[in-house]
């Protein structure tokens, strides 16, 4: 199984991995979140997010989710990625975090297009459907 790994601002991670426990009824395993703060030096957190990173891969993987591109916390995943092992996706929101770990079985390529598309699917204006 692949795991995730959450870098985001602040609580927002712990915010998304609480509500997908709520949706899913248990907690995921292999799943983890770092939330970087105002105050943080992201190289400073580089040590801890590789730590993280190594708690939730058993060898197939990790997906690295995080929610601003070119913010710090992207910029801390983006030194963590090895193509086709450490792969990472900015704009992490719920729908996107759900069919990640609904797809994370299926290997990294199809678990990378299944999230991009959840999250991207997950948006859409109420009143037209």
């Amino acid at each position: 199984m692949i795991g995730i790994l959450l870098i985001t601002h602040g609580s927002y991670g712990e915010a998304l991995v609480q509500n997908a426990c709520h949706v899913l009824n248990k907690r995921p395993v292999q799943l983890n979140q770092l939330g970087v703060s105002a105050q943080d030096d992201p190289l400073d957190l580089l040590p801890l997010a590789r730590a993280m990173l190594n708690l939730v891969d058993n060898g197939k993987g990790v997906l690295v989710m995080t929610d601003v591109f070119g913010a710090s916390p992207a910029n801390l995943a983006s030194k963590l990625l090895e193509p086709g092992r450490i792969e990472g996706i900015t704009g992490v929101n719920l729908p996107m975090l759900l069919r990640a770990l609904t797809y994370r079985e299926k290997g990294m390529e199809t678990l990378l297009t299944r999230a991009i598309a959840g999250g991207r699917d997950g948006v859409f204006n109420m009143l037209d459907h």
